[in-house]
């Protein structure tokens, strides 16, 4: 699924691609805006995004992707 974070005071997006689940980016999103002092997220390669929460503008969270078939899987 493919998530994107506003950051303040920047003009560019964080957009990564991760194996999580809707449910569960949500349940990082809301912890850290409980009181945690950075979202922590992880991409579909493995790598960790660590942003402080004093400086998130939104999350934006895609839709699941389903699998390909055919040639447009290639």
């Amino acid at each position: 699924m493919e998530i994107t974070i506003g950051v303040q005071n920047v003009a560019r997006e964080i957009v990564l691609e991760s194996d999580q689940t809707s449910d569960e980016v949500s349940a990082a999103v809301a912890a850290a805006l409980a009181g945690k002092p950075a979202l922590e997220l992880t991409d579909s390669k493995g790598r960790r995004v660590i942003v402080p929460t004093a400086t998130l503008a939104y999350v934006e969270v895609g839709v699941e992707a389903k699998p390909r078939v055919g040639f447009g899987s290639i």
